[in-house]
């Protein structure tokens, strides 16, 4: 009996022990696993046939072998707050040369420093205070810290002008002219060999963390450099290449992304150059996700799939099969009000 349109649990349970239908057997473990199995089967194929390429790492230590030259110059940009990690803002430090803004959202300012990184100290300082045995190299370290500000400009300036008459020699030294560096040369020429030798990248993942895998800083390192953009423009990785939606070598990348990457290449009213193009975007796309979301709510366009009959494909047996209409009944922002169809009571 309906009580309000509805049957009470003893009236189920006295339903289905009056079931007097078809039973077919079904091992829901059995095909829990089968299923599982199948998918593990596929990944591991689609894995082997088309998984990333295993190409090595970009690591200081290749980055200062292959260029030592500018791996000294991007050393000297670090230490004398100039470079673009230096400058960069949060999360990384209060500076403001990469923090961007959308109106009144200043999401970067926001959220704070919350990554900090020093460059100066981090990336050069605190690396060449590890180099042991060195007092000569460590009594330039101290001369440089303990230098008025002016002094320390005068010392990077100079040695940043004889860099571009700098020569480099068998082994990965760079020679620049003499001249009025104070205490620079040293620390760059020691650097350089810390670098070379490996050592740096090893300083820079030593963190007070029980897992050493935060690579922030040689990142930020490599990044300011030259090494790492070239590699990223050889494999067509850079955002004017649509690189977001890309793979390493010649293997299928995130495809799923070419619509956030394809405001990366809009000329239109100079987005794709513009200071806030991060911003941007994300604007863009939030707004379009939004719009994809609440596509059920929105009057019109929501009567689409109505109005485009794909419904006739999808649906062509069901409708030979029943004779129904191949219009269905209205439905959505036009549809009437239909009658109740709750069960009344007895």
């Amino acid at each position: 009996m309906f009580r309000g349109g509805r049957l009470t649990n003893a009236e189920l349970n006295e339903a289905a022990r009056h079931y007097d239908g078809p039973y077919r057997p079904y091992d829901i473990v059995k095909e829990v696993s089968v299923a599982t199995g199948v998918v593990m089967l596929i990944a591991v194929i689609l894995t082997i046939l088309f998984s990333s390429p295993d190409l090595p790492p970009s690591t200081i230590a290749s980055w200062s072998r292959s260029m030592p030259t500018d791996f000294v110059t991007t050393a000297l940009s670090e230490l004398d707050g100039t470079s673009e990690t230096a400058t960069y803002g949060p999360p990384y430090n209060h500076e403001s040369g990469s923090v961007q803004q959308l109106a009144f959202i200043h999401l970067q300012q926001w959220l704070g420093v919350s990554h900090p990184v020093n460059a100066e100290y981090d990336l050069i300082i605190a690396p060449l205070r590890t180099i042991p045995d060195a007092p000569a190299l460590q009594a330039a370290v101290t001369t440089y810290v303990h230098a008025p500000a002016k002094t320390q400009a005068a010392w990077t300036n100079a040695y940043s002008n004889a860099l571009g008459k700098a020569t480099e020699k068998q082994g990965g030294a760079v020679t620049v002219p003499a001249g009025s560096y104070g205490p620079v040369g040293p620390m760059m020429s020691s650097l350089l060999a810390l670098a070379e030798s490996g050592g740096l990248d090893g300083d820079l993942l030593t963190s007070k963390q029980f897992y050493q895998t935060d690579y922030t800083k040689p990142l930020l390192f490599l990044e300011d450099g030259s090494a790492l953009d070239d590699r990223a423009t050889y494999q067509h990785l850079q955002g004017t290449q649509w690189g977001m939606m890309n793979e390493t070598g010649s293997y299928p990348g995130q495809v799923w992304l070419w619509l956030y990457t394809f405001w990366y290449q809009v000329q239109i009213g100079g987005l794709s150059t513009s200071p806030n193009v991060d911003a941007i975007v994300m604007a863009i796309m939030g707004v379009l996700s939004a719009a994809f979301i609440l596509v059920p709510f929105l009057p019109g366009i929501r009567s689409i799939p109505r109005r485009i009959p794909v419904y006739k494909l999808i649906w062509r047996d069901w409708y030979s099969a029943t004779g129904a209409p191949s219009k269905p009944p209205r439905t959505g922002d036009d549809a009437p009000a239909l009658p109740s169809l709750r069960p009344t009571e007895t």
